[in-house]
């Protein structure tokens, strides 16, 4: 089992700056992964600070050596894909190799519908698996050539050819996000590297982990160093924390990411944000 922590991108004062502070804490901690939302607004009216998190992420890249870093998760369907193989491929470079690519289709009609981007979830998930067959193809650095349904990446003798490739082979790791137990993004996970399930109905416990497990392995994950990444609260104060994240392990989950965000330590709209509480978690370690 390894451990990460996953904060929002979003936050009262919150700027690239904090972002790199909370990473070497995380770091000198002992967490193994430092991951942020990936959102366009905060989840609150009024003026909420939020940052790019791929700007923010090579903040933390420069200020550690050894933790992993990413998203969880980018809403693939608003990004081009040639964009996004640029910064991604960027950015593990730059860390040296430590870059994870967390998935997903989106949510909230504020960062879509309002937008102008794809309001209908199924198209987005057909976008979705279209830009990541696309981004493994450009990851490769050799010429792509890609008339897709949603996508292009051709001209008249003309390929397109993203180099260098990124450091971390075959590719940069790619964990999908998705709404458990539906069974899309499950299969959609299982043809990459990661699933990162979430529920919309209440709390994640072992047997969600134990029966996410099985579902991957039925779809023939077992023998390819696949992640369950599982995300969940647990107190630094708490004794128990170890034997929880134990028996998530014991069930087959092979990351555990610590949610740290301001609802856990009873934030409500309009009071100061709690980033000692936060920031105590981090530093307590997994």
């Amino acid at each position: 089992m390894r451990y990460g922590v996953s904060l929002p991108c979003f936050g009262t004062g919150l700027d690239a700056g904090l972002v790199a502070d909370w990473a070497t804490a995380a770091e000198s901690a002992g967490w193994d992964g430092f991951f942020l939302w990936d959102h366009l607004f905060a989840f609150a009216p009024g003026p909420v600070d939020v940052v790019d998190p791929w700007i923010a992420l090579t903040a933390a890249a420069c200020a550690t050596s050894t933790i992993r870093i990413g998203t969880l998760v980018t809403p693939l369907p608003r990004r081009r894909p040639l964009v996004v193989a640029r910064q991604t491929v960027t950015l593990d470079r730059l860390s040296g190799g430590r870059l994870v690519l967390g998935v997903g289709t989106g949510s909230h009609p504020f960062e879509w519908d309002y937008c102008g981007e794809q309001p209908d979830p199924r198209t987005r998930g057909d976008m979705l698996d279209e830009q990541l067959h696309l981004l493994d193809r450009l990851w490769s650095g050799e010429p792509v050539r890609h008339e897709g349904r949603f996508y292009r990446a051709a001209g008249p003798g003309w390929s397109a050819v993203c180099h260098p490739p990124p450091q971390q082979r075959p590719r940069i790791p790619v964990w999908v996000g998705g709404t458990w137990p539906r069974s899309r993004p499950v299969a959609r996970a299982a043809r990459w590297d990661g699933y990162v399930p979430m529920r919309l109905d209440g709390h994640w416990d072992v047997a969600d982990t134990a029966a996410a497990a099985r579902r991957l392995r039925s779809l023939g994950t077992a023998a390819s160093g696949h992640d369950l990444v599982v995300a969940g609260e647990s107190a630094e104060d708490d004794a128990r924390r170890a034997h929880l994240h134990g028996r998530h392990a014991e069930a087959g989950a092979t990351w555990w990411v610590e949610s740290v965000q301001p609802w856990r330590y009873g934030w409500t709209e309009g009071a100061a944000w709690p980033w000692a509480a936060m920031r105590r978690r981090i530093d307590a370690g997994p």
